[in-house]
């Protein structure tokens, strides 16, 4: 038998708290009426609400369905959920990793930053939640509500640091867990979102279904943005033959057999040379994988386009 204590922070002022990894396993979790709190949900779980909470910091790991914060201020957050959603907030900064498009209504003061952190139950949680680390819209904001001439959202400077908002826990019981909030090893993939690319020079990547997808889109990622290149944005989607035909055009039938093998991941890399640097990269390091690269700058910005769109209507954006 459930009891719902165990589910529940409620009440609590200046407290640390928190969950192990395994302790939540896959269960609905409620916070509220919380102030001056530290708390953190080191494990995955089906739905969050974040009731009348003040100044708390919170960190959620990943979260089935949707997370939803209500009449709360101030607080600093650290999210990765299937759906984000705020109202009545005032003054929320938030680090998320959220797979569909974050909504927010009646809230002002809003700064939205992409999920940096790593522990190392994390990607078997991400896993076990059904969420895939390469869908994040983080930036993407819906305003339900908007004020003419102003502007309930934005996003956090570039150079924000997640423990500079969500320090690490330091509860004895909770510094067990191995955390760290470097960029380069989050378990989620930081992109710039809806930022001012640098460059009118895109390029995408499109890796096929198998054992090593994940390892080798890494593996990419960590050689493209050693060499100065940002990554704009990833995608894992399922595709179908005409939708290699609309996004791949005349190499499509090279890669229509990969299809069947499951989803495929998606990387937009924006640099002056982000193109040839991508060829070269895989050609050196991906030898005997087959991977979709822009042929040409002239091409890449209408395969970028081409790839997000049918991913959007695929993930019914």
């Amino acid at each position: 038998q459930i009891d719902p204590k165990d589910y529940t922070f409620s009440g609590l002022k200046n407290e640390t708290v928190g969950r192990l990894p395994g302790k939540v396993a896959g269960q609905q979790f409620v916070i509220q009426d919380c102030e001056n709190c530290k708390i953190y949900i080191f494990d995955h779980s089906a739905t969050i609400t974040i009731d009348d909470c003040v100044n708390c910091q919170i960190f959620l790991g990943p979260v089935k369905g949707s997370v939803f914060f209500r009449d709360c201020k101030d607080c600093k957050c650290v999210v990765a959920c299937q759906q984000f959603r705020t109202r009545d907030c005032r003054k929320l900064e938030v680090f998320l990793c959220c797979a569909t498009q974050p909504i927010i209504e009646s809230s002002t003061g809003m700064k939205f930053g992409c999920f940096q952190y790593y522990y190392p139950e994390l990607a078997l949680q991400f896993k076990d939640a059904g969420l895939s680390i390469f869908n994040n819209i983080w930036s993407n904001i819906h305003d339900f509500t908007p004020v003419s001439g102003e502007n309930n959202w934005g996003l956090l400077p570039e150079t924000a640091i997640v423990q500079d908002y969500v320090p690490l826990p330091s509860s004895e019981e909770l510094k067990a867990i191995r955390v760290s909030t470097d960029a380069t090893k989050s378990i989620i993939p930081v992109t710039r979102g809806q930022r001012q690319k640098n460059s009118d020079e895109s390029c995408l990547t499109v890796f096929f279904a198998g054992d090593y997808t994940t390892a080798n889109a890494r593996k990419l990622i960590d050689e493209m943005t050693s060499k100065g290149f940002q990554l704009v944005q990833t995608k894992e989607v399922l595709m179908k033959a005409e939708d290699a035909h609309r996004v791949f055009q005349q190499s499509a039938l090279e890669f229509i057999p990969l299809l069947e093998k499951g989803p495929v991941v998606a990387l937009e890399f924006n640099g002056d040379g982000a193109v040839e640097q991508c060829q070269s990269t895989i050609n050196e390091v991906f030898s005997g994988t087959k991977v979709f690269v822009s042929e040409s700058k002239a091409s890449a910005s209408q395969d970028v386009d081409n790839f997000y769109n049918f991913a959007d209507m695929q993930m019914g954006m």
